[in-house]
């Protein structure tokens, strides 16, 4: 009897250990993932992913493709802040909204105003492309380049969804910028 108790205490704590092995590595998975894919500018992303009607963790996805969270990045190509966002860009979401004068795009290295101007330029190209996938492509390369595309048939049978994208990098940023999304929304539903 005594043989059997201390049989089932060995396996009462080889089973709280090996449990509580599980536990920290789960743990340790989810906070390293946590700490590689942060949620920062909540308010900001909560505020205007509600505003234009978004996935707040397609614009997270965005923004840490984009600039890794960092509202100084600037591109080669003059993007600028979260969202990287050049002025030409700047200036065209600010007319499709209807604001009038003159803005500084130096506003784009402020985070809030970064994240409005993004999240409408994004809301925008979903309007006109209706997915995010073809969005997100014009996002990364032009409206133009992609309604070129849907015109195509080599790289879209039905006008409206694009079968394949022609750049390299636009289809390599769309990749990336969906599975990162879909990695937010399992690390923070």
């Amino acid at each position: 009897m005594h043989r059997i108790k201390d049989h089932l205490t060995d396996l009462l704590l080889v089973g709280t250990v090996l449990l509580a092995a599980f536990a920290l590595t789960f743990l340790g998975f989810r906070l390293f993932y946590r700490a590689a894919y942060p949620v920062k500018y909540t308010g900001a992303v909560t505020a205007q992913a509600r505003a234009y009607d978004l996935d707040p963790h397609l614009v997270y996805a965005v923004i840490r493709t984009e600039s890794g969270f960092r509202p100084e990045a600037t591109s080669s190509m003059d993007a600028r802040g979260l969202m990287q966002l050049t002025p030409d860009t700047f200036h065209w979401v600010r007319y499709r909204l209807g604001e009038t004068g003159a803005a500084d795009p130096a506003l784009l290295y402020d985070p809030e105003e970064n994240i409005r101007y993004g999240t409408a330029t994004l809301s925008l190209l979903l309007q006109r492309f209706c997915s995010p996938r073809e969005a997100l492509a014009a996002y990364h390369a032009g409206w133009g380049s992609v309604a070129g595309w849907l015109e195509d048939s080599r790289y879209s049978e039905d006008g409206q969804s694009l079968d394949d994208i022609p750049f390299g990098d636009t289809n390599a940023y769309v990749d990336k910028v969906l599975r990162t999304a879909e990695i937010y929304r399992r690390l923070y539903p």
